[in-house]
């Protein structure tokens, strides 16, 4: 099992912390800034410190990784997609990933695989190929052309 597919309880995750716009901090739960939260700055130092009893209290509560989101068991529920007699699949090529994409489609199936969320299907004609969109991240301030610090929203992952 990968670092990223570990539970939170075996081993703190790793994270990287991005800024935050303002009016916003972070805040860890653990020791050596592990188990990060964001909260408001503006919090008087009684009140987030009442916040953060609270939140380290009930710290398993929180799914700091993929394994800690737990799924619901095929025995309770399953999904089915009835089709008609006469349906068929269609056929599409299989799109083209430049290298970058085609890593992190890549790690991103394999975390997925290993986190027990998805499985393979080697017999199945109802496949549909892959998407690659860009993830918004999160904003950043950065300086424009008039020396003025601009908050930008920034895409950095798939």
């Amino acid at each position: 099992m990968s670092d990223e597919t570990k539970s939170s309880r075996e081993k703190a995750p790793k994270c990287e912390l991005k800024p935050l716009p303002a009016g916003l901090k972070y805040a860890f739960l653990g020791e050596d800034e592990t188990y990060h939260v964001v909260i408001s700055s503006k919090l008087e130092l009684l009140r987030e410190g009442m916040l953060l009893k609270v939140l380290k209290d009930h710290r398993t509560a929180i799914g700091w990784t993929l394994s800690d989101i737990k799924g619901i068991s095929p025995l309770v529920c399953t999904h089915q997609i009835f089709l008609e007699k006469d349906a068929k699949p269609v056929g599409q090529a299989q799109r083209r990933l430049n290298p970058t994409m085609k890593e992190v489609v890549q790690k991103e199936v394999l975390k997925l695989w290993d986190a027990g969320v998805i499985y393979p299907i080697s017999d199945s004609k109802w496949v549909s190929p892959t998407q690659v969109v860009p993830k918004k991240s999160g904003v950043t301030v950065v300086e424009n052309d008039n020396g003025e610090m601009v908050p930008t929203r920034v895409t950095i992952e798939w």
